[in-house]
């Protein structure tokens, strides 16, 4: 599903966004611009954890810049007990594409 997503944004030069749950990914809906996705992924999140505590993962495809900056803005917003940076496997950025950027996470 990944692979198709990915191939469909670049057709439409749009951004997908996906949600994985239990080892199912799941759209979530689209983004014009990488901006507007990480803000997207931001709010998801946010409505899942609220004040709690979150452990949190940002990942990213080759992008290590970008997901830099997404650590610092989730570390700025949320009450972290861990956050870290991990880079995707060649695989998975081959399925997604360069430049994937997400955030995984629970809460205590």
């Amino acid at each position: 599903m990944a692979k198709v997503a990915s191939q469909i944004g670049s057709a439409l030069s749009v951004k997908p966004i996906l949600s994985i749950s239990d080892g199912v990914a799941h759209f979530v809906g689209v983004a014009r611009t990488k901006e507007r996705g990480v803000k997207r992924i931001i709010q998801l999140m946010r409505e899942k954890v609220g004040e709690n505590p979150v452990h949190v993962a940002v990942v990213h495809a080759d992008a290590l810049e970008e997901a830099q900056r997404l650590k610092e803005q989730v570390a700025s917003e949320f009450n972290c007990g861990e956050l870290w940076i991990s880079e995707f496997s060649p695989i998975m950025g081959y399925t997604t594409g360069r430049g994937l950027l997400g955030l995984a996470f629970y809460v205590d």
